[in-house]
Parts: C-alpha cells; sequence; structure tokens
C-alpha cells in the first residue's frame, strides 16, 4: 500500500508495474477484438434499419412474427422433453454405476464416448442411422417384424422433432449422469447409516437422503444443460435443416437463416438478445434455487 501510495504521489508508472501492464496487454486486446467489440457492434446492428437509422423496428416485430413465434416455441419443446428424458436417464444411470457392480469403470468410461464426439460428427451418424432405406434403425425394427413404411424419420413431420430429440440425448446423456455421478460420490455415508439404523426402505432413503443432498449437483446439471439446450444448432442443422417444412426449426436456426440466407443482420441481432435474456432469466432462476439451497 506504501509502494502504490508512493507511486501515485510520484505519478510515474515503475519498471514492474509497466512490466505488468505490458504482459496483459495481448489479453486484454484479444478480449476487446473478440468479444467486447462484436457484442458492442451487434447491439448497435440490433437498433438499426436495414437504411442505418435507428429504430426499434426490429424488436417491434418480434410480437407480430409467426416465424419466430413458431421457432421459440419449438426452442421450448425441444429442451423441456430433452431435458427430462436426459436428466431421468443420468439419474438412472448414476445411480446404477454409483453401486458397486461389475466392470462399472468400463461402463462409465465407455458411456462417455458420445459426450465426445462433435455434434456434426453425431448429426452425421444418426442421419444414417435413422435413413428410411438403410439405416440401423429401421433395419433393426424390421427384424423384429414391425412394419417400418411409415416410419421416415427426418422426413416426417410428426417424427422429425422426435429424431432430432433422441439424438440430443444420445450424446448429452453422459453429461447429465457424469455431474450426478460426482455429486452422488460426493455425498457422506453417515447419513446413509443413520437411515440404515432407522430402518428406512431404499425409496425412503433415495426420497429423504440422496436427493436433498444430491440438489446442488442436480441444479447445476439442469442449469447448464438448459443453456445449451436453447442455443441448439450444429445437430438439428446436420439432420433436418429445420425441416420438414419448419417442424424442427429452433431458433437458433431462424437466426441464423435471417442473418446468413436473407442478410437481414440486424433482425438477427435482434433475436439474438431476445434469446439471450430468456436464457439468462431462465438461468438466475436455477441460481436463485443453488443459493436458496446453500442458505
Amino acid at each position: 500500500m506504501a509502494r502504490l501510495g508512493s507511486e501515485r504521489l510520484q505519478g510515474h508508472v515503475t519498471p514492474d508495474r509497466l512490466l505488468a501492464y505490458l504482459l496483459i496487454a495481448p489479453t486484454i486486446a484479444v478480449l476487446l477484438a473478440l468479444t467486447i467489440y462484436p457484442l458492442i457492434y451487434s447491439i448497435k446492428v440490433s437498433f438499426q434499419s436495414n437504411s442505418g437509422t435507428a429504430t426499434l423496428q426490429n424488436f417491434t416485430r418480434l410480437l407480430t412474427d409467426q416465424f419466430f413465434l413458431s421457432a421459440l416455441s419449438h426452442t421450448f419443446v425441444y429442451a423441456a422433453i430433452a431435458l427430462t428424458v436426459e436428466f431421468l436417464l443420468g439419474l438412472g444411470l448414476a445411480l446404477l454405476l454409483d453401486s458397486q457392480i461389475r466392470a462399472r469403470n468400463v461402463w462409465r468410461t465407455l458411456l462417455l464416448v458420445p459426450m465426445m464426439l462433435p455434434p456434426v460428427v453425431v448429426g452425421v451418424v444418426w442421419r444414417l442411422m435413422l435413413n428410411s432405406n438403410f439405416g440401423a434403425v429401421n433395419g433393426t425394427l424390421k427384424s423384429f417384424g414391425v412394419n417400418t413404411d411409415a416410419l421416415t424419420w427426418t422426413a416426417s413431420p410428426k417424427l422429425a422433432m422426435a429424431s432430432v430429440i433422441i439424438a440430443d440425448v444420445w450424446q448429452w446423456t453422459p453429461f447429465m449422469f457424469l455431474i450426478l455421478l460426482a455429486g452422488l460420490q460426493a455425498i457422506p455415508r453417515e447419513p446413509y447409516e443413520a437411515a440404515l439404523t432407522d430402518g428406512s426402505s431404499a425409496w425412503q432413503t433415495f426420497q429423504h437422503v440422496t436427493l436433498p443432498l444430491l440438489k446442488p449437483a442436480i441444479l447445476i446439471a439442469l442449469l447448464l444443460r438448459t443453456m445449451d439446450l436453447l442455443r441448439v444448432f450444429d445437430h438439428i442443422f446436420i439432420l433436418t435443416e429445420g425441416g420438414p417444412g419448419l417442424a424442427t426449426e429452433t431458433l437458433g436456426l431462424y437466426i441464423y437463416r435471417t442473418a446468413f440466407r436473407f442478410s437481414n443482420f440486424g433482425y438477427a441481432a435482434a433475436m439474438s438478445f431476445v434469446l439471450l435474456i430468456i436464457t439468462n432469466i431462465i438461468s438466475a432462476g436455477y441460481i436463485r434455487l443453488l443459493q436458496t439451497r446453500e442458505t
């Protein structure tokens, strides 16, 4: 403190402090170029019309744009179903592999493989598997005597959403499993010993011991997956490109189409900020629940 006061009084920067400024300067420059400037520019563009004049038109248009409202509803449906299925499967797998079963380390390793693949690769793999003519899914169903003539997975408006959700669940359930397994292993043994002494059943022990103590891990897993699901793009683009029609067009795909096919960057930026606000509101809800649990 005395040194800093001395520097201020003397009105000059010491060589050590100058060296520190020089060392962090590249990091600050990269941060400004890749994060701050694009953010400020996108805010500016979202409040501009095509002619460059300042306007709120891009945001007011959202209220009457049926394509935007449809894409938003698809995003919520996709996120809600995928999140629910991934959580239930991830919790079940975490409980199973937290117990003393044979070769559980091998199973844990194998379960993590889908999560390590790029989403584009997952999209290509599932596009081949769901192919109605030579895909593995219809081929397996045929071997059990199932009529697969109507199962045109990614080409059917009724099955396309289920197809992209299945691909997401396959890839990201291991992520949910990993966080919940870590949460289970962090729970101390004493509450389980007390529940056993009291004669609690397995369900009562899960309901009154495991679930409450696992709540922080559950909220963190749900928070991270919700943020990711709301901005989904990659594997839906590969599998269906938002089709057939607009059956699987989520907000991420609609923003992409508006910006890079119709060159309406201002409207695309406005939709991006609305999606950002929705994501922040949902994330704040999770964090509030987590803080309530900690207090």
